[in-house]
């Protein structure tokens, strides 16, 4: 599978680049089409997006596993070129009988980020589209045990997309960089951490404002915040759906499985310490 993906990338970038250039967007908004992977649009003002995003990582080795991280999120374009986008998370755990991890249940308010968004080229001025993305968090649970925690995480990532077929078929392809420092309640000493993501996904419309699709994510952790000690990788491929309910109104949905993956110093064939079994996404948006 990491030979597959190995293949499907830089087949889908030659995508992104080869084909040629549309005269215009054709009234496709690409941001969510794809689930976890994001198109490069950014939407223009006035106009405005309140989002709900609720993310779902279920599984570990043993025991049962549930976390569930949920952001709203007011979306502001300031400009066709510039988006400012606050946002609050929360978030829920249901630990029992995990290896090396406490049973608990949480339930909390997590923490609070700032994302930025600026558009470098529009697909209408370039083969494809291609947006630069950060988020900057502070957070007061530990995503990996539900623990209380003071956390700092800083995302980077470039978003790129193009029209394959004009309106009709899709393909976009993320690269991303995250870090990440915080200091466990209770604990001496901060854990640093930090990974990279590749991701692709192609989705074909079914029906007015109907998108279906297949996305494939390669995943890999590393402790300290320079990528310094490989920890683990994983491979993730799943199903993508994006329908518009009303004329301002959307949802997505993605549910991807590992299919593949290793943990540094261990033999399995999947890493269920630094990763999950399973990842879903479902998002609500509203236009105004």
């Amino acid at each position: 599978m990491k030979r597959l993906l190995s293949r499907f990338a830089p087949l889908l970038a030659a995508v992104l680049l080869s084909a040629p250039a549309l005269a215009s967007d054709h009234g496709v908004d690409t941001e969510h089409l794809f689930g976890f992977t994001e198109g490069s649009d950014i939407g223009a003002p006035p106009e405005k997006e309140l989002e709900s995003e609720t993310t779902a990582r279920l599984g570990k080795r043993g025991g049962a596993f549930r976390a569930v991280d949920s952001a709203l999120v007011l979306k502001v374009p300031l400009s066709d070129r510039f988006r400012l986008a606050p946002g609050l998370a929360f978030a829920g755990y249901t630990l029992r009988g995990v290896p090396g991890l406490d049973d608990r249940e949480v339930a909390a308010l997590a923490g609070g980020f700032i994302e930025t968004r600026a558009r470098i080229f529009t697909r209408e001025e370039a083969p494809f589209g291609l947006t630069l993305n950060t988020v900057v968090g502070a957070s007061r649970l530990d995503a990996a045990t539900g623990l209380g925690a003071r956390g700092v995480s800083v995302e980077a990532g470039l978003l790129m997309d193009r029209e394959i077929v004009p309106g009709e078929l899709v393909a976009g392809l993320n690269l991303v960089y995250a870090l990440g420092r915080s200091r466990l309640d209770g604990i001496a000493g901060d854990q640093q951490a930090s990974n990279l993501e590749v991701s692709g996904a192609v989705a074909k419309r079914f029906g007015p404002g109907f998108f279906l699709g297949l996305e494939a994510r390669y995943l890999r952790a590393y402790s300290g915040l320079g990528l310094d000690r490989f920890a683990g990788q994983a491979v993730y491929l799943g199903p993508t759906l994006y329908k518009e309910l009303t004329e301002e109104t959307w949802m997505s949905f993605t549910w991807g499985t590992q299919v593949s993956g290793s943990e540094a110093r261990a033999g399995e064939d999947r890493d269920l310490t630094n990763f999950d079994r399973h990842q879903v996404r479902l998002r609500i948006g509203t236009h105004f």
